[in-house]
């Protein structure tokens, strides 16, 4: 699919380009929003907690690795479509995914995940595996690797098992890292408007790795979430922010409450 590039003018609390700061809470409110445009209507963008977000598109609601208390989501509704990108209890919750799941919702996973599904969920659920694809409702959605390169790290995410999504809007891109280091597969990626970057060691990849493929492969805007880690040091997203410079607008999520940066 050929994707023309555009570059879009997103409306959040930090248009201005002051960072607010909020207690967590169990409130659409509590959270910053972003709203990017698609021919089609808003997509909008929710950050929740660590790699949790919701957006809210003109094709329904899509909950991404949705854990935690199921309370946290409740401004949001029963989702339209769940999106797992790995087994790992920050991305994936057996309790949270039974709690939010309606009887409309279809959900998205890698195949890892999916073998662990009770018989219920796997009767809503489809399995993706790297490379391929799939719609939902008109959307296109294709899993890109996500998997450590090294050495010390490769038991965290082996190559083939984890996945990260592109979802493809009428207009608009989105890239979903989930949990991966600095990889061949996302430098390729082409087209991408809005893109969420993972960073903690020793799990992921640092800043430094993390500015540098949103260098390369150049989305409009990005998101550094998952960013909580052993080493603070090396993830820090407004220092992040400072790497990418003018390649990317960078948007800081209220993704961990009233710190910008926790232990």
């Amino acid at each position: 699919m050929t994707t023309t590039r555009r570059h879009f003018l997103a409306t959040s609390a930090a248009a201005a380009g002051a960072i607010t700061l909020l207690p967590y809470a169990a409130s659409a409110a509590a959270h910053m929003s972003d709203a990017f445009p698609t021919a089609a209507g808003d997509v909008t963008v929710h950050p929740i907690e660590h790699a949790s977000f919701v957006m809210e598109t003109p094709i329904g609601t899509i909950f991404t690795d949705p854990v935690g208390d199921a309370a946290i989501y409740a401004d949001f509704g029963t989702p339209d479509l769940i999106l797992i990108t790995h087994e790992h209890g920050d991305h994936y919750n057996a309790e949270t995914l039974a709690a939010l799941v309606g009887d409309g919702t279809q959900i998205i996973t890698n195949p890892a995940v999916f073998a662990m599904l009770s018989d219920d969920m796997k009767a809503k659920a489809s399995e993706l595996a790297n490379g391929g694809s799939a719609t939902y409702n008109g959307l296109q959605i294709d899993a890109i690797p996500a998997y450590n390169t090294t050495e010390g790290r490769l038991q965290n995410h082996p190559q083939g098992r984890d996945s990260g999504y592109v979802l493809t809007f009428d207009g608009l891109r989105v890239y979903i890292s989930g949990d991966t280091e600095d990889i061949p597969e996302m430098r390729a990626l082409e087209n991408i408007d809005v893109a969420f970057i993972c960073m903690n060691l020793p799990y992921t990849m640092d800043m430094q790795a993390a500015a540098s493929a949103v260098a390369e492969f150049k989305p409009t805007y990005v998101y550094p979430y998952h960013y909580r880690g052993q080493d603070g040091g090396t993830q820090n997203p407004e220092e992040f922010a400072a790497l990418v410079g003018e390649t990317a607008e960078v948007r800081i999520g209220n993704w961990y409450g009233d710190e910008v940066m926790p232990a």
